[in-house]
C-alpha cells in the first residue's frame, strides 16, 4: 500500500503534535514535515512535494486558504485540507474557491478525521456536515437564480454608485472591512458604512443573499 505523505501547518505545537499522535498509530500514513505559519507551509510543501497538506485556517504570515490559493498559483498538486473552529459562509466559501480540497472542523472526531484524510488522498473532496450543507444552500440558491434570468428578464430596481459598485466586487470576493479599506485607500469605519448601505439598499442579510441577488441582476 503507498504510504501518504503528510504535512502539517499549524502555529500551535500542542495541535500538530496532537494531529501527529493521531497519524502514528494509522498504516500508510506518515508525517514529513511540520509548519508553524502559512508561508513556511507553502516554502516546505514546494521542496518536499507532499501528497497532503493539513492546513489550520488561522495562522501568521499567511491564512490557510492564502496558502491553498497561492499552492494552486504555483502549481503545486498537493491535495489540500483545510481545519477550522468556524463554520462560517464566508470561511467556507473563501476555502473552496481558493481550491481547498477538503473542510473540517476541529471538533470532529478522529473517525471522520481519517476519513476526510483518506478520501481526499485518494483525489476526492470532504467537506463536513454543516459545510456540506452550506454549499448545497448556495448551489441550490444560485441554480434557481440563474433560472430566473433565463426566464424572465429582470429589470434593477436600484441604482448603486460607483463606490457602491467598488464595495459590492470587493465584499464578493470576500474581502473584509479591514482589506476593502487598504484597497480602497478610506478609513476601515467608512468601509463598514458604504458595505452596511450597500446591503439595505439591495434588501440582503448576509454574504449568500447578496452574491444571489447581484447575479440576478447582472451586477457581476
Amino acid at each position: 500500500m503507498d504510504v501518504i505523505n503528510v504535512v502539517l501547518a499549524d502555529d500551535h505545537v500542542l495541535v500538530r503534535n496532537g494531529i501527529k499522535a493521531l497519524l502514528e498509530d494509522e498504516d500508510g500514513v506518515k508525517v514529513v514535515n511540520e509548519a508553524s505559519d502559512g508561508k513556511e507551509a507553502i516554502d516546505v510543501v514546494l521542496n518536499t512535494n507532499p501528497d497532503l497538506l493539513i492546513v489550520d485556517i488561522r495562522m501568521p504570515e499567511y491564512t490557510g486558504i492564502e496558502v491553498v490559493a497561492a499552492l494552486k498559483k504555483a502549481g503545486s498538486e498537493v491535495k489540500t485540507m483545510v481545519l477550522s473552529m468556524h463554520d462560517s459562509e464566508e470561511y467556507v466559501l473563501k476555502a473552496i474557491q481558493a481550491g481547498a480540497d477538503g473542510y473540517l472542523l476541529k471538533g470532529a472526531s478522529k473517525e471522520e478525521f481519517l476519513k476526510a484524510l483518506n478520501k481526499i488522498a485518494a483525489g476526492g473532496k470532504y467537506f463536513t456536515g454543516d459545510v456540506s450543507n452550506i454549499i448545497m444552500n448556495a448551489f441550490v440558491e444560485n441554480k434557481s437564480q440563474s433560472d430566473l434570468l433565463k426566464n424572465k428578464a429582470t429589470e434593477i430596481p436600484f441604482k448603486l454608485t460607483k463606490r457602491e459598485t467598488q464595495i459590492l466586487h470587493l465584499v464578493l470576493e470576500l474581502k473584509n472591512n479591514k482589506d476593502i479599506a487598504e484597497e480602497l485607500n478610506i478609513s476601515k469605519r467608512t468601509a463598514e458604512v458604504h458595505r452596511f448601505n450597500l446591503m439595505k439598499k439591495l434588501e440582503v442579510k448576509n454574504l449568500k443573499e447578496l452574491s444571489s441577488k447581484a447575479k440576478t441582476y447582472g451586477l457581476v
